[in-house]
């Protein structure tokens, strides 16, 4: 029993020293703007036809994430009528 009750605060360090780093927040190019309900944003998406395959089944509509814009990486992103963006 004692050994039990001394292995629980060692347990908690060692979860403290090794939790794994917080991870970078992720910006996605494509965002979709639901108009009805509780207009709700997803920004989830790496391309506009992508976007749009989800925005047609919730009823919303897609736009370019103004994040990715800043924040992006600067590579080639897709829009629509198949032109390229560069940052």
């Amino acid at each position: 029993m004692i050994r039990a009750a001394l292995a629980l605060p060692a347990l908690a360090a060692c979860a403290a020293i090794c939790a794994p780093p917080a991870s970078a927040e992720i910006y996605r190019p494509w965002c979709v703007h639901y108009v009805s309900g509780d207009n709700g944003t997803n920004c989830g998406f790496i391309s506009y036809e992508q976007c749009m395959l989800t925005a047609r089944g919730g009823g919303g509509t897609c736009k370019q994430n103004p994040w990715y814009l800043y924040h992006g990486s600067g590579e080639k992103t897709s829009e629509p009528g198949g032109r390229l963006r560069r940052r």
